[in-house]
């Protein structure tokens, strides 16, 4: 039945984008109308990094009528529709079927595994880059990485992500790639919201190049404090480099908040800020963006 993608957003559109590029069948799972909608009537539309437009042909599902045998999932939605997705999927997934999040923040293997059983949730982190221009219309905005922890049932998963041009790699410790990433996310994403900007901007601004440096290294005391090393050996001058490397990049918090739509920090700094807690390690800047954030949220 091919691979099953679920979200109708910028990542989960250029994962479909690049299956299907390699004549593998996707079907998009959704609950975006309008999202749904530009699938089916106009195909997936992907601008590519050198200016080049391209279209592909997927099939779409309603989330209110799921229904299938797939042996593959990617699920790529915001970590506040996992909740919903899980059970979606346990409609449209089959008996040995893989589920694998390559979402940001914490908590979302956990719900997943909580519906459709630790065997059958794998676990991955993308650094790829992409921004939804409109329904059914997303600009690639950046190379990265694929990067899986080791799972039986992947079932040569990590080997269609690899012929669809993903750089795929298998890694051991997977748990210090997700703090690695979340560290970064909780440093820029929420500045970025807040301010308004791109993320060159931090650096350009010193008083925020400062918060967002100090949060980093608040995040990475909580790793620290629950025995998780980082793929880094120092978070202010890691958070810095990603940031002069995706100058020109609109994070996808600051997307979320332009379309007004529910954001993620409550997987990314709620998660660092509920983790120190309980380790005892104090947060106050990643617990106050987090709430200032949430405030954003609740005006909508």
């Amino acid at each position: 039945m091919g691979i099953l993608v679920a979200g109708t957003g910028a990542l989960a559109c250029l994962f479909a984008a690049r299956l299907a590029a390699r004549g593998i069948k996707v079907t998009m799972l959704g609950n975006w109308p309008e999202g749904l909608a530009a699938l089916r009537d106009n195909a997936l539309c992907v601008l590519e990094m050198d200016g080049s437009t391209h279209r592909y042909a997927v099939e779409v599902m309603d989330g209110s009528s799921c229904e299938g045998e797939y042996p593959h999932a990617l699920v790529l939605v915001k970590s506040w529709q996992t909740e919903r997705t899980a059970r979606q999927l346990a409609q449209c997934l089959s008996l040995n079927g893989i589920a694998l999040t390559l979402q940001n923040g914490l908590g979302n293997a956990e719900t997943l595994k909580s519906t459709l059983g630790s065997e059958r949730v794998a676990i991955g982190v993308t650094t790829v880059g992409a921004r939804m221009l409109e329904p059914g219309y997303v600009q690639h905005t950046g190379d990265g990485k694929v990067i899986l922890a080791a799972t039986p049932g992947l079932n040569g998963l990590d080997e269609q992500l690899d012929e669809a041009g993903f750089q795929v790699e298998m890694a051991a410790d997977l748990q210090s790639l997700q703090w690695g990433k979340l560290v970064i996310n909780a440093a820029i994403n929420p500045l970025t919201a807040l301010l308004r900007v791109e993320n060159g901007e931090l650096l350009s601004r010193p008083d925020a190049r400062e918060v967002m440096e100090d949060t980093a290294r608040e995040a990475a005391s909580v790793a620290e404090s629950l025995g998780i090393g980082l793929p880094y050996p120092d978070p202010r001058a890691a958070v810095a480099e990603v940031v002069h490397n995706t100058a020109s990049n609109i994070s996808s918090m600051l997307q979320d908040v332009m379309r007004g739509t529910p954001t993620e920090i409550d997987a990314i700094n709620g998660a660092v800020a509920r983790a120190g807690e309980i380790t005892g390690v104090p947060t106050p800047l990643n617990h106050l963006l987090w709430r200032l954030v949430k405030a954003l949220d609740q005006k909508k």
